[in-house]
């Protein structure tokens, strides 16, 4: 059986989307393969996203090859999450489209990523029950 592909985007795939990206691989990859792009790129991934993916998960996303895409970049997918970005996004064909109202929690305070990083294993197990 083939699972189900998902897109997690947002603009520049350098934060939220990034972190979705790792937790659905690590909650969620018996049951949807997780894939982040972005409408435009950053040249790394936002670095307190990165160390405390690590603290509270022990997961280096850097080392396991994940880095800012562009939509271009994924293959066709099944259903699209955006992050909540204040934008319009892009169309996507897909089966599913929701939008996770995200807040972006870059330039603010670890516990501002680390309730982001909450609210995105919750969304995730979600996800994975539908």
């Amino acid at each position: 059986m083939n699972k189900p592909k998902v897109a997690f985007i947002c603009v520049h795939n350098s934060c939220r989307s990034q972190i979705v990206e790792a937790l659905g691989k690590k909650l969620a990859s018996d049951v949807f393969e997780s894939y982040s792009a972005g409408t435009e790129t950053k040249p790394c991934i936002n670095q307190d996203a990165v160390r405390l993916m690590k603290k509270v998960h022990g997961i280096d996303m850097e080392a396991e090859g994940q880095h800012s895409k562009l939509l271009s970049d994924i293959p066709p997918v099944d259903v699209v999450i955006t992050m909540g970005c204040n934008v319009r996004c892009p169309f996507l064909p897909c089966s599913l489209r929701e939008d996770w109202g995200l807040e972006d929690p870059t330039g603010q305070t670890d516990e501002k990523f680390l309730e982001t990083i909450r609210l995105v294993e919750q969304k995730i197990l979600e996800l994975k029950a539908k």
